[in-house]
């Protein structure tokens, strides 16, 4: 039965396979950008790009400066891992919602900023960084989705097993 049960979990739809291809590729997105955050550019250059959005002042600028990286990785290295899914997920929806709507705030203001994702000093393409984060957000609606069929799918498969018993 141990053997069923893990043969089935293996991907077998196009589906399963791009999630797990776009799964692994978003945890290593997140996890070279808090690493770069974190130990190449450095935590207080990034609470100060966090500071040039104005949307909070210190020290909650630092809190999020300091916390951010080390969930992005964290959240990272589950989807790359495969444990802790969908609050991985949910980890990296939130980050991109609330970024989404940072980068919304700062064009409104025609801020000429960075955006301190991954340590540059050049400013922000607002249309580039749109459609990025776009893209991230159409990502992590595919996977939570798909996230859903497999668990739906599990639960078929350990129904099935527990019925022949």
């Amino acid at each position: 039965m141990r053997a069923e049960l893990a043969i089935g979990m293996l991907p077998r739809t196009l589906m399963q396979i791009m999630a797990l291809v776009l799964r692994v590729c978003l945890g290593a997105y997140f996890t070279y950008s808090g690493g770069v955050k974190i130990f190449v550019t450095g935590l207080s250059k990034f609470t100060e790009a966090v500071g040039n959005y104005r949307i909070v002042g210190a020290p909650w600028d630092a809190v999020a400066a300091y916390t951010v990286p080390w969930v992005e990785i964290v959240a990272g290295v589950c989807l790359i891992l495969g444990v802790l899914r969908r609050g991985a997920l949910l980890a990296v929806g939130g980050m991109v919602s609330v970024f989404s709507g940072a980068v919304g705030y700062a064009w409104s203001q025609n801020l000429n900023i960075a955006c301190g994702c991954q340590g540059g000093d050049n400013p922000m393409d607002y249309r580039w960084k749109a459609l990025e984060l776009g893209i991230l957000a159409a990502v992590v609606v595919f996977l939570w989705f798909a996230e859903r069929k497999r668990s739906a799918d599990a639960r078929e498969v350990n129904g099935a097993a527990q019925t022949r018993r």
